[in-house]
């Protein structure tokens, strides 16, 4: 039993990388571009909601009905979980440690769980408790970041991903009029702080 749960730290370790590697993959390759008859991830995602989500104040929602375009769609979740574990399942086949589906099952589904409502929180805010963290504070700026550069920061909770394949932004390029709010950090460049304090 210890060894179970020895391999299923293993396994969420694990599936928490990977979460961040998947998440990368699909928000890059399948959300910001077309895919040959599986379009709908693009449309939704790139067409709809970065048409109505920038980075400057309507980072934020400002009419009522583009509420449900923040969430993937329902089944989307599932379909994510059950993609993430195919590595997993074959592992668990070939080494009969089944401890190591059952973590990262719980991660990725705890990871893409955080993805959802933390999107949902970023662009809806209502001083949550979960807003008012310094981790979440740090990545409303970093997905913040992503509305202004959309070839940037893919990840939404773990940017391990971004980091490694050069994807990652600290700060905006150029001063721009960015969203605001107690949860949402300046990217502004610092050298043009004061160029755009003149600007607004």
């Amino acid at each position: 039993m210890i060894m179970f749960f020895f391999w299923c730290a293993i396994g969420a370790l694990a599936g928490i990388v990977f979460g961040s590697f998947f998440e990368w993959t699909l928000h890059r390759y399948v959300m910001h571009k077309p895919v040959r008859g599986f379009r709908f991830p693009f449309e939704r995602h790139a067409l709809v909601h970065h048409r109505i989500f920038k980075a400057d104040h309507t980072y934020h929602l400002v009419h009522e009905p583009d509420k449900k375009t923040i969430p993937m769609a329902w089944w989307s979740g599932p379909a994510i979980v059950a993609a993430c574990q195919l590595p997993f399942l074959i592992g668990a086949l070939f080494s009969h440690k089944w401890g190591i589906l059952c973590g990262a099952a719980l991660a990725c589904t705890l990871y893409f769980t955080a993805y959802e409502y933390m999107h949902w929180c970023m662009h809806l805010p209502k001083r949550r408790h979960v807003e008012r963290s310094g981790i979440f504070f740090r990545l409303n700026g970093h997905h913040l970041l992503h509305h202004r550069y959309l070839g940037k920061n893919y990840n939404v909770v773990l940017p391990l991903a971004d980091w490694c394949c050069r994807t990652l932004l600290l700060r905006s390029r150029v001063a721009f009029a960015q969203a605001q709010g107690p949860s949402v950090p300046d990217v502004q460049p610092t050298r043009n702080k004061l160029v755009l304090a003149f600007s607004r």
